[in-house]
């Protein structure tokens, strides 16, 4: 029971959290707050939240509450292992999606995600053989327009190669929604998500724990150690309240996972506080870094998870989510904005339909470029008429957020670029794949401090992939996306430059090359 204990408790090394006292009257109102939240008290965040609060507290209980599903989910994976569906595919955006990738790295497994309308990591995620495979489709809403879309290109694929629907998509959704009620007339198989979690605290809830189920995991590993380590968060040294006390006084924290025992962990934590604190004017962005040696910008401190650093959060992978969907919590509270709601998300899919109603053909309609530089078209207001010359633009600016546009398991070349620009700017730069980061950061972006520069990218596509039942493609989609989030930071007088590749490999060693030249 001891060797039990020392593996799941989460223990936080470093400087920075050692500079909080458990002694001081902060810690001691914040934890009265922890207890509030133990006991699901909407009313935390203030009045204005606590409708929205008092329907999304039920992630405090899924340690205990998804036990329920494991007879379910045993059952599921039984049905895959006896008709060989060894080969995973998740569909989903967000939380619904970085979850499960996070889980299938620290186990080892193989599951293609396709968080994505690019239309080339669409193609990248058809297996040649659908026989052996199984769909997820996770959303939340049930109304999700990349995953709706992702799902009726994988029904029509599984039509063409005369397999039935039935016997290879699972979905994952809340109960009653539009894809419910339709998957369950389709003769689909289910799993109903509990309707009071959101989708960036559902990670232990059925969105992170059934593809993760039919990939061979133990799931209920997950569920014991997350349960252990909440019994330690309302305790005299609460690790979320001191984590939560450090955060809250930081514009700007990195987050590196390399070397730990939970890969991927940075990018779902970066969702998770990034959606949560970025709105009202306020916010905490994290960075995400792929080495403790790569440069924040600003001098800002580096979360690890291996001991190592100013700051390192350590702790098994179940115990790791619940400790940050509560520091998370308590963060909205200290920083005085509601944790649960997301309204830019929905501002930017707003922005996306209102272009693709407008484009009535199905086709991009796209302004002029104000300059052409090699393969790379540049959108920018500030006259420019080089990329090297757009990228020095951006060096006043506080934060930088690259957000591209392209294939994330075909051109993973281009994230390179963060680094680049992080050294020579000495600020702090994000990089985001688009669409997915619209569902994370993005909300910081139109929501959060009114600063920063963006750099969108985009590329031209080839191979277009149609979307069956719809009069645009996937290419139409992912531009509508970039080119709607561009009007709604441009309509906060924040700097953005968009460059396109008219040809994406030479467009993506010309950019780098201009960073590099910085």
């Amino acid at each position: 029971m001891l060797l039990r204990k020392l593996r799941v408790v989460i223990s936080l090394n470093g400087s920075l959290f050692s500079a909080v006292s458990s002694e001081s009257s902060e810690f001691a109102h914040l934890r009265d707050i922890a207890t509030r939240l133990a006991a699901k008290d909407s009313m935390i965040w203030g009045d204005a939240a606590a409708p929205e609060a008092k329907i999304r507290l039920n992630w405090i209980d899924l340690p205990e509450s998804s036990r329920q599903l494991l007879p379910q989910l045993d059952a599921l994976s039984a049905w895959a292992r006896e008709h060989q569906l060894n080969s995973v595919i998740l569909c989903g955006m967000g939380g619904s999606s970085l979850a499960p990738e996070v889980i299938a790295a620290t186990y080892g497994k193989k599951l293609t995600v396709l968080d994505s309308t690019d239309p080339l990591q669409v193609l990248d995620s058809l297996p040649k053989d659908l026989s052996h495979s199984v769909i997820v489709i996770g959303s939340k809403s049930g109304s999700t327009i990349e995953t709706a879309s992702q799902k009726s290109f994988f029904v029509e694929a599984l039509h063409q190669a005369g397999l039935s629907p039935a016997d290879h998509i699972v979905i994952v959704t809340d109960p009653g929604s539009p894809l419910d009620l339709q998957s369950r007339a389709d003769g689909l198989k289910v799993i109903n998500a509990d309707p009071h979690v959101g989708g960036r605290f559902s990670a232990l809830s059925a969105f992170g724990l059934t593809p993760s189920a039919l990939l061979g995991i133990d799931v209920s590993v997950l569920l014991d150690d997350a349960l252990e380590a909440s019994r330690e968060f309302t305790n005299a040294s609460s690790p979320v309240v001191k984590a939560a006390l450090a955060f809250a006084t930081l514009p700007y924290v990195g987050f590196t996972d390399r070397g730990s025992n939970v890969p991927g962990i940075s990018d779902w934590i970066e969702q998770l506080i990034a959606e949560s604190t970025g709105k009202d004017g306020r916010g905490l962005l994290p960075v995400v870094l792929n080495s403790v040696d790569e440069p924040v910008g600003g001098g800002h401190p580096v979360v690890t998870f291996d001991g190592s650093g100013v700051a390192s959060i350590v702790g098994p992978l179940g115990a790791q989510f619940i400790f940050w969907e509560w520091v998370t919590a308590l963060l909205g509270y200290l920083l005085k904005v509601d944790p649960f709601n997301q309204p830019n998300v929905t501002e930017a899919k707003t922005q996306t339909l209102a272009l693709l109603d407008r484009w009535h053909d199905g086709k991009v309609h796209s302004p002029e470029p104000s300059a052409i530089d090699g393969v790379i078209e540049i959108y920018s207001d500030s006259g420019e008429t080089t990329v090297l010359a757009a990228l020095k633009k951006m060096q006043a600016e506080s934060f930088i957020a690259v957000m591209a546009y392209l294939n994330r398991m075909g051109e993973s070349e281009i994230a390179e670029i963060r680094n680049l620009l992080a050294t020579p700017f000495n600020a702090p730069v994000t990089f985001g794949w688009g669409p997915r980061f619209l569902h994370s950061t993005g909300q910081f972006h139109k929501g959060g401090p009114q600063v920063g520069g963006f750099i969108s990218i985009t590329g031209a596509v080839g191979n277009d992939v149609e979307i069956p039942g719809v009069p645009y493609s996937f290419a139409t989609l992912e531009m509508a996306q970039a080119l709607g989030d561009c009007e709604a930071l441009a309509k906060r007088q924040l700097p953005v430059v968009r460059f396109h590749l008219r040809d994406r490999k030479t467009g993506i060693a010309q950019l780098l090359n201009a960073a590099r030249s910085l």
